[in-house]
């Protein structure tokens, strides 16, 4: 730690997250920023920003020697996500690192066991497990009985600048990988249950990937209690905006369905802002009399007080702060970010060779 006992963290990738985590550490008073790194001329707008106070690199190597930070914050594009985050564990850091935790399966798994190695704090930016509203969502699905069925997409009309940093992130990854690992996590907490198989469909819709890319996936996972699950994402200028928000899950004692009547309106779907937003949670119970008729009405659990995206960033940063002042045991933390990766990495391969994935 510096003099002023403050944990001196370098913030690495500028854009949207990355701005959104330096925020937090400007406003953090147990943080100090010591040095913000892009590539491009994002670094300078968010120093801008945040005052001009703070010292500016174009290459992490230089900056991790030069500032010696205490953390590293790490926002950029994931095929560089393994490379920076061993960099930094050995260097003495403590890591935090947005999803995925790696480009591939082998290279989460080493950024793992260099973690294990080394004994800094690693902790993935999982961000739905900081959102009170997904919190409740998860408590209530344990209560409906097994198995579940749960069914989620994320469907992204992107254009402008989105639609850049979407073929940015699909020259690594496709989207039902780098977005799926947040709902495949959400799935597995609501079971607490072993996935066993997978299935998933893929399509290219555009010339502007990869060809050995997809834009558009759907996946289905079965647990071995029984329940299931698919989660579904495409990203492009010719996706759908019809029912792009799907949180729904039943089971048999009734449903919980997130309702984001305003994140689901015309021309938000490609709106970050948006994608945490959940308004309102509706419940449902499967109870009925002899006429077959329901004894309870639904109710509505409204969470307009919720935390705007900046809120759950912050909330995200307080977590990281006190796992390393607390000296909190990560190792389940880790362990489920490699897993929900290993799960869409999977799902992957469905899509690839075109079969049912078994898992070990």
């Amino acid at each position: 730690m510096s003099s002023t006992n403050k944990l001196r963290v370098l913030v690495v990738g500028c854009g949207n997250m990355g701005a959104s985590h330096a925020m937090s550490f400007h406003t953090h008073e147990g943080f100090e920023i010591c040095g913000l790194v892009s590539t491009g001329a994002s670094k300078e707008k968010l120093n801008q920003a945040l005052g001009g106070q703070y010292d500016l690199f174009s290459d992490y190597a230089t900056a991790l020697t030069a500032t010696k930070p205490d953390a590293v914050c790490i926002s950029t594009y994931p095929d560089t996500h393994e490379a920076y985050a061993i960099a930094a564990l050995e260097a003495g850091c403590h890591v935090f690192l947005e999803k995925p935790i790696a480009d591939s399966l082998a290279g989460a798994e080493r950024v793992a066991e260099v973690v294990r190695k080394t004994g800094k704090k690693l902790v993935v930016g999982y961000i739905l497990r900081h959102h009170p509203s997904w919190m409740k969502f998860i408590e209530i699905a344990k209560e409906l009985g097994k198995p579940l069925v749960m069914r989620m997409n994320l469907n992204q009309q992107s254009h402008g600048y989105m639609w850049d940093v979407h073929r940015n992130l699909m020259k690594s990854l496709s989207p039902i990988v780098d977005c799926g690992v947040h709902y495949i996590d959400v799935m597995c907490q609501m079971t607490r249950s072993k996935p066993i198989r997978v299935s998933a469909i893929g399509a290219r819709l555009t010339d502007d990937i990869p060809a050995d890319n997809y834009n558009y996936g759907q996946l289905q996972i079965h647990f071995e209690d029984g329940s299931v699950g698919w989660y579904e994402a495409g990203w492009g200028p010719m996706i759908s905006q019809t029912a792009y928000f799907v949180k729904d899950v039943f089971g048999p004692k009734g449903s919980v369905s997130i309702v984001a009547k305003d994140a689901g309106g015309e021309g938000k779907s490609d709106s970050v802002e948006s994608h945490t937003k959940t308004e309102s949670l509706r419940v449902h119970k499967a109870n009925i009399n002899a006429q077959n008729e329901f004894t309870q009405e639904d109710e509505w659990v409204n969470l307009l007080d919720e935390p705007d995206h900046q809120g759950l960033c912050d909330r995200e940063q307080a977590y990281f702060y006190d796992a390393i002042t607390q000296n909190w045991d990560l190792t389940d933390h880790v362990a489920d970010a490699v897993n929900s990766l290993k799960i869409a990495f999977a799902c992957d391969e469905s899509v690839k060779t075109g079969k049912m994935i078994e898992l070990n």
